[in-house]
């Protein structure tokens, strides 16, 4: 059973796992289904927050259950609440729940100074922030906690992805450099001198590392990323290069030089950069996709929904996170002084 199954990690988890042999129930708001997905996949609706609808769409029980959408305490209690139906469990988590030796994590960062300084590469033993509900990062933690405690009861496999790429994504990173060529923007400016790195994740890697662990349950924590972490300079001549464009890039060191100047949503003062070595050793990860091999069709994604609709529109989860990703006006009043 995979609940989330019509998103955008869910989708592909779906496939693989029913191309791995799996009888698959793929449950999701809207009950949709896939075109890519074989047709012995069940599909039902199911509102994540209704502990009794999840009950009865587990009925009898299944042999693992794969959870897009948990967030928090109370998700982990619904599932070990099923514990006696449920084989195993695998379960989405984000990297954005470490924190670095002097507590600053991703909810507590004051750019650039209060950005966290992690180890390259980071690995699972790193700390995380402390567990409750007043943010994203310490929800996760708490999900993590409640799930890992009751390990004997129902075993759950935790996958801390970092930056999702890949299409159905309501958040695309991507969408800065796509636009800004449909735009027609020639010039950009990067600060922290384009090194930045955020480790991506594809949806088709985490769908692997998904498929994986079902067949391999156990109770563990693992980062769930792509085998490289490109820099923000790399990924922007990447995505140029499926377009078909040439831009020329005007390198800031240090922070962004004005306000909406240089920023992207991958950039961060300081790497964050995970080791994916224990995936690989404990249920034998290799990735599926490069991110460069990937870009084409997110790319194509991107651009079809932003077809003559406004980007907040498209998008509003990006404008929410990002602000005014696209304040051309900033960007060449800094560039003309």
């Amino acid at each position: 059973m995979v609940i989330g199954a019509a998103g955008q990690i869910g989708r592909p988890a779906v496939n693989a796992l029913a191309r791995d042999g799996w009888a698959v129930t793929a449950a999701s708001r809207s009950g949709g289904r896939d075109a890519a997905w074989p047709e012995g996949v069940r599909t039902v609706r199911l509102d994540r927050e209704d502990g009794d609808a999840l009950a009865r769409v587990v009925g009898d029980g299944c042999d693992v259950l794969v959870d897009m959408v948990a967030f928090g305490a109370a998700h982990a209690r619904q599932l070990t609440a099923l514990a006696d139906r449920i084989g195993s469990a695998v379960v989405i988590s984000s990297v954005s729940v470490y924190e670095d030796g002097r507590g600053r994590g991703f909810d507590t960062q004051e750019r650039p100074d209060g950005f966290p300084e992690y180890p390259v590469p980071l690995p699972e033993t790193q700390r995380t922030v402390a567990p409750g509900e007043a943010t994203y990062s310490t929800r996760k933690v708490a999900l993590e906690r409640e799930l890992l405690a009751a390990g004997d009861r129902l075993p759950a496999t935790v996958l801390r992805a970092g930056a999702v790429h890949g299409p159905h994504c309501r958040s695309p990173r991507e969408l800065y450099f796509v636009k800004r060529n449909l735009d027609g923007r020639g010039r950009r400016v990067l600060a922290y001198g384009g090194a930045s790195r955020f480790h991506p994740a594809s949806v088709h890697n985490l769908a692997e590392l998904i498929r994986l662990a079902a067949a391999r349950p156990g109770s563990r924590v693992l980062n769930a990323c792509d085998a490289e972490a490109p820099t923000v300079a790399s990924i922007a001549a990447a995505i140029d290069a499926v377009m078909g464009v040439r831009t020329e890039t005007v390198s800031v060191d240090g922070p962004p030089p004005a306000p909406r100047v240089g920023e992207t949503p991958w950039s961060v003062p300081r790497p964050v950069v995970v080791d994916m070595s224990a995936a690989e050793r404990e249920l034998g990860y290799r990735p599926v996709v490069g991110y460069a091999d990937s870009l084409p069709e997110t790319v194509a994604s991107i651009a079809d929904r932003l077809a003559g609709t406004d980007w907040r529109t498209a998008y509003p989860k990006m404008a929410q996170a990002y602000g005014d990703l696209f304040d051309y006006a900033a960007e060449d009043a800094w560039l003309g002084a």
